[in-house]
């Protein structure tokens, strides 16, 4: 990468704090190749406030879930314009829309994705200590302390239940203090008591540092508990409540 592309990526993360939250602009995407090719959205345009939690709902195949990775940048748009804090992240080279969505963004999937050979400890410092953060230990324990895992951090994966998988997931998206969460389908793998508490954890701690929470549900109760209800068929919006 040359000097001047260095300049150009650094300068797309600075901070603005006039622009909303999430902003995207005719955004169409298609996934897949040739006869298996499926046009997934379709000119979506869509604004988010800062600090405010919206829940996108639909139908199987809408193309929810997909929204929500163009929103972290885990999709590229084939046409129109993403913005997250103001930067537009459809425009930045893949490295710095990596360190963009390391500093930024947190993800909490389904599947809770985490690494099987680290402990709930490691798994929670290693991204941190990847992007160069200073005691990433300390604010690992403090981000586990917080979702109630305080004395689980040297266990692995498959010695924590699915809902204590899942807080360890959301304590590795918080634990950056990124400005946007987004979560898909993040109570889809647990039962109903178990996701409550997940469920109290995914809004209480992004409200308390004034994050911005995109999530993607079938629950209609969940989907209920957002400022704002996003209904989705065929890759457009069609209601907004």
């Amino acid at each position: 990468m040359t000097a001047s592309s260095d300049s150009r990526d650094a300068a797309l993360v600075d901070f603005t704090p006039a622009a909303p939250a999430v902003e995207l602009r005719g955004v169409d995407l298609s996934l897949g190749s040739g006869a298996a090719r499926v046009h997934i959205l379709r000119g979506v345009s869509l604004s988010i406030a800062r600090g405010e939690t919206v829940g996108l709902v639909g139908p199987s195949g809408s193309g929810k879930s997909t929204l929500l990775m163009t929103m972290a940048g885990l999709e590229r748009p084939d046409k129109g314009e993403i913005f997250v804090d103001g930067q537009p992240i459809h425009a930045m080279s893949e490295d710095a829309l990596a360190r963009f969505r390391g500093a930024r963004i947190g993800i909490v999937f389904q599947s809770f994705q985490l690494i099987t050979t680290m402990t709930a400890l490691e798994n929670v410092a290693v991204p941190l200590e990847l992007a160069g953060a200073r005691n990433a230990r300390v604010r690992a324990r403090d981000e586990l302390a917080a979702v109630g895992l305080a004395e689980r951090l040297s266990h692995y994966p498959a010695q924590l239940s699915g809902g204590e998988q899942q807080r360890v997931a959301l304590a590795r998206a918080l634990a950056p203090r990124p400005s946007l969460v987004i979560a898909d389908e993040p109570t889809g793998n647990l039962d109903e008591a178990t996701g409550q508490g997940v469920i109290e954890l995914l809004f209480a701690l992004p409200r308390e540092r004034g994050a911005t929470l995109a999530l993607v549900t079938h629950d209609p109760a969940l989907a209920t508990l957002c400022d704002r209800v996003i209904r989705m068929r065929n890759g457009r919006l069609e209601v907004q409540s």
